[in-house]
């Protein structure tokens, strides 16, 4: 089988997945709907938290979708993988709904291969030494 010939594909699956979580969780998050409420509450946070990540998630959705603008889908990436390994941690250490560990550690993974598999015009090129 040859892997460079479903690169492509598993870039835009994982990618997608990972877009149209960051773009309804951030909705979900920026107009305090009450699941995630009582989460981020229960997790120990204030309830601003949730316009604060809502925001930015969907920023990030746009930026890591958008053409152009390399080095601010690295900060996208970064800031979506921040998101999920936060959450992961939040989880464990307050021992709440540890039933979401499992989907937040998927979501971090399908960041990853979205970011390990896009393609050249994506990337920040490399810099090269003089």
């Amino acid at each position: 089988m040859n892997w460079i010939r479903y690169r492509p594909l598993v870039y835009w699956v994982s990618t997608g997945l990972v877009i149209a979580e960051l773009v309804v969780g951030g909705v979900l998050d920026a107009v305090h709907f009450h699941t995630y409420r009582d989460l981020v509450v229960n997790l120990g946070y204030p309830t601003y938290f949730l316009t604060i990540l809502g925001v930015w998630k969907i920023i990030g959705a746009a930026a890591i979708l958008a053409p152009g603008w390399p080095v601010v889908k690295e900060w996208a990436y970064a800031g979506t993988f921040f998101v999920y390994t936060g959450a992961i941690i939040s989880h464990l250490t307050t021992g709440y709904a540890l039933n979401e560990v499992g989907v937040l550690a998927v979501f971090t993974v399908l960041t990853a291969a979205s970011w390990a598999l896009r393609p050249a015009d994506r990337r920040v090129p490399r810099a090269t030494l003089a």
